[in-house]
């Protein structure tokens, strides 16, 4: 809307493509002009108009993980939309061993025992942690590698991740730009901290359906931030989720 053009210089190794490639996507289909020189730098030119269309949101991968990896830790979980298979997510799962089964109700995540496997998290930073989990319960030693981008999100979610799964007795170790884990049969319960951090309370929850014992979570609010329907969609697939008064 300047009025004059702009370029968008890429100084740095390009992470998180899949969000620019969506940004551009959309400006596109409202009449926005952008060009993109091999993702190393972008042209956009001044005095462009916004044109009005109607457009469906499309279901939110970052927010399907939970449920994603929830399937793959055991539990019966039928995702209603389509997900295409190359989402991010999906790899991770089927390098663990998953079988992705689609049918008319939808998309569910079959486990046929995890197992370890190294998960690059350069363009997904946002469903690290709840892949975490699933490689804290992976037979075998799996590595986060290219994970420093989760240090500067709503939390540390790089320390954070390593934490709050170590509560609950879980085998990680936190390196400066990437996570080992050693795969554990159970977690246990225990008190954990959602760092005020959407992203962590989502993890920490579905971690509780395969914890021996309750897992309670602080600030369990700040998932409207992303999510505000998160413990209702929680409760109606069957999890049991009590709000208290922790002083």
């Amino acid at each position: 809307l300047l009025s004059f053009d702009s370029i968008i210089e890429i100084t740095t190794p390009l992470e998180s493509k899949g969000y620019i490639d969506l940004t551009l996507q959309v400006l596109k289909l409202y009449g926005i002009e952008i060009v993109n020189h091999e993702y190393k730098q972008f042209i956009v030119r001044g005095r462009q108009e916004y044109k009005a269309k109607d457009y469906r949101v499309e279901s939110d991968f970052s927010q399907a993980a939970f449920y994603l990896v929830a399937g793959a830790l055991g539990n019966d979980v039928t995702l209603l939309d389509s997900l295409q298979g190359d989402k991010a997510t999906i790899d991770f799962l089927k390098q663990m061993n998953c079988e992705i089964v689609e049918n008319d109700e939808g998309i569910k995540v079959v486990s046929h025992g995890l197992k370890a496997t190294t998960v690059d998290a350069s363009q997904c930073p946002d469903v690290i942690p709840v892949v975490s989990l699933a490689l804290a319960l992976a037979s075998g030693h799996s590595e986060v590698i290219n994970a420093g981008r989760l240090r500067i999100k709503e939390c540390d979610r790089l320390q954070a991740t390593v934490e709050e799964l170590n509560k609950l007795k879980a085998h990680a170790v936190e390196h400066e730009s990437s996570m080992e884990l050693d795969g554990v049969e159970t977690l246990t319960g225990g008190n954990v901290s959602s760092h005020d951090d959407h992203r962590m309370a989502m993890m920490e929850a579905i971690a509780s359906s395969v914890c021996d014992q309750p897992v309670v979570i602080d600030d369990e609010q700040c998932v409207e931030k992303s999510y505000p329907d998160f413990w209702q969609d929680f409760q109606s697939l069957g999890g049991d989720f009590h709000e208290c008064e922790l002083g």
